[in-house]
């Protein structure tokens, strides 16, 4: 411990010796420079006229660059100016600018520029901002590119890149902007290789701007990695703009470290951030405290966020108060965000006035929410058409949805089109809602290229069917989500296979489900096995679920055993149930068994 307190104080010792050596170096040089200037040196009196302008010693300062710029020091001239100009005398600092400028100081051409800017003349500015540009001053490009860019000028980027060029940071930070606005610009796909090209060039200059410590350049910088999936990186530039104090950052960086499985240090970003008024970061403190049912917490910061101006914050205290079926305050506050514009506000409060039977006012705000883009607001609308009889007006809604991505959209397209004759459209809508995970989608495109299977042949003997076609694989795929019919196609297309294994799995978990066709099958395929005890009790849930062929199954079996009665009963319920067939069969098999019971 003693000898790191002795390796601590050596290190202050050691500042302490190099700062007061700079101090007395300092001090040397100006009064060396003191003494030539007093002499008469010219250089010397323009070198100690801008130290002391420097240290604020405007009085002290003034004497030698007066003195400096009769003797024609340009240098001195554009200080003398600066000097005015800090005192308050901007047109006399002006006429020594021009002195300075006239005479090949580039500095001073820039002060100049900006001086007639600052009065409107801006022919006079663009004038002496460009001489001092072309002479490699880089506050002079950066100025005269801002007053390209003012007027909209083509010519800003380049001199913006020429002051970037020269280390400039905020003109770095400005040309990335307009690289990456091009980028976008360009080709939002990015299938153009341009795009690309103008964003990797935006990067560039953004890192160049923020590793000089601009923090917007970091935030943004750290958007584009995070937009790449580089997060690490995008976190630490995040970082790095939070602490120099930029909202955006501290709540983007909240987020990154939520959807790291962070979330107690995600809260102490947002809370820095929610705390300097950012509406996007309170919200989120809320959605966090909603989630662990701290629900008053969570609606004072989305009272904080309405507070910021974030419309979001009225919508999420109006899920706030559903949630806990306070519909009254929800639709309140459903409808402040929808007056505000806020598309899913405006599609939740038609839904909750749709909930209470008022259709008449919900349809404006599903309009309104729809043509602003909400995908939920357009299908809800097709619903609202199709419930009326509209369908054609309920069509143009389900394809407006369905081509944004709406998965139920999507399936009630297929089904309008199939409805239609159209296959092929049908098709095209189907393949979206079954890939976007629709079990119904699936089991209706799975039909449709069934359909066009040819029948099967004969089999050959001992040959099996292992290979699955593409419909029983949407087949399949809907049965996993517990599609009922779709589970029975497969137990049926497994059995045609000879696969009695899965077919069985696949007709019992329909049959378990409810499926009448699943059970009666799951009998059939028992009996054949030999169980036909338990394929009785599968045949018996069917008939009681309606379906005219178990219960026929029934009557057979009950004839067998002997059971006249039972037989008899079983065969009224399957002329009761159909189809005709099944009806005319077991009227006929009753008739036999009431002559066989009176005989």
């Amino acid at each position: 411990m003693g000898d790191r307190a002795t390796l601590l104080e050596t290190g202050r010792f050691v500042q302490r010796y190099a700062a007061n050596a700079e101090s007395t170096a300092d001090a040397e040089e100006e009064a060396r420079h003191r003494r030539a200037a007093d002499a008469g040196d010219t250089a010397s009196m323009s070198v100690l006229g801008a130290l002391l302008l420097r240290r604020g010693d405007l009085d002290g300062a003034e004497n030698y660059l007066r003195a400096a710029t009769s003797e024609g020091d340009r240098a001195a001239a554009n200080n003398l100016g600066v000097l005015l100009h800090q005192r308050g005398y901007p047109d006399e600092a002006a006429g020594w600018w021009r002195v300075a400028a006239v005479a090949g100081s580039a500095a001073a051409a820039h002060a100049l520029g900006r001086h007639h800017r600052e009065l409107g003349d801006e022919p006079a500015a663009e004038y002496w901002l460009r001489q001092s540009a072309e002479q490699g001053h880089a506050l002079g490009a950066y100025a005269l590119a801002d007053l390209l860019e003012h007027r909209s000028d083509v010519g800003a980027e380049r001199w913006l890149r020429a002051a970037a060029e020269q280390g400039h940071r905020e003109a770095s930070y400005r040309l990335a902007r307009a690289l990456e606005r091009r980028a976008l610009e360009t080709d939002p796909s990015g299938a153009d290789p341009k795009g690309p090209e103008l964003m990797t060039e935006a990067t560039q200059w953004y890192r160049q701007a923020a590793a000089r410590g601009h923090r917007r350049a970091a935030l943004n910088l750290g958007a584009i990695l995070e937009k790449r999936g580089e997060l690490k990186e995008a976190g630490r530039w995040y970082l790095t703009s939070a602490k120099e104090g930029e909202t955006r950052a501290a709540c983007a960086l909240g987020f990154l470290l939520r959807d790291a499985g962070d979330e107690e240090s995600a809260a102490i970003w947002w809370l820095r951030a929610a705390q300097d008024g950012d509406g996007n970061a309170a919200n989120a403190l809320g959605a966090l405290h909603a989630a662990h049912g701290e629900q008053q917490t969570a609606e004072r910061w989305y009272r904080a966020a309405m507070d910021a101006g974030d419309v979001n914050g009225a919508y999420n205290l109006g899920l706030l108060c559903a949630a806990q079926d306070r519909t009254v305050q929800a639709e309140q506050w459903y409808r402040r965000a929808a007056y505000a514009g806020h598309r899913e506000a405006a599609n939740a409060l038609a839904v909750l006035l749709l909930q209470a039977d008022d259709a008449t006012g919900a349809e404006p705000w599903f309009s309104k929410a729809a043509e602003a883009g909400s995908v939920d607001a357009a299908f809800n609308l097709g619903i609202l058409y199709a419930g009326r009889g509209s369908d054609r007006a309920a069509l143009r809604w389900y394809e407006r949805a369905a081509a944004a991505g709406h998965t139920e959209a999507a399936l009630q397209v297929g089904i309008a089109y199939l409805r239609d004759g159209d296959e092929q459209s049908a098709e095209r809508h189907l393949r979206c809602a079954a890939g976007g995970g629709s079990a119904e989608g699936a089991f209706r495109l799975a039909t449709v290229l069934d359909s066009r299977e040819p029948p099967p042949g004969l089999p050959v003997l001992g040959e099996t069917y292992t290979e699955k076609t593409e419909c029983e694989q949407w087949y399949e795929r809907a049965a996993e989500q517990g599609h009922r019919r779709a589970q029975v196609r497969v137990g049926m297309l497994a059995a045609g296979r000879g696969d009695i294994a899965e077919a069985a799995h696949w007709y019992r978990e329909a049959a378990e489900a409810g499926s009448r066709n699943g059970a009666f099958n799951l009998g059939l395929l028992l009996a054949r096995e030999g169980g036909e005890r338990e394929a009785a009790l599968w045949w018996t849930r069917a008939a009681q679920a309606g379906h005219g062929r178990a219960a026929l199954r029934l009557a057979l079996l009950a004839a067998r055993r002997g059971e006249l009665s039972e037989g008899q009963r079983w065969c009224a319920r399957a002329v009761e149930l159909g189809p005709s067939e099944v009806s005319e069969r077991a009227a006929r098999l009753r008739e036999a068994l009431h002559q066989e019971l009176t005989a």
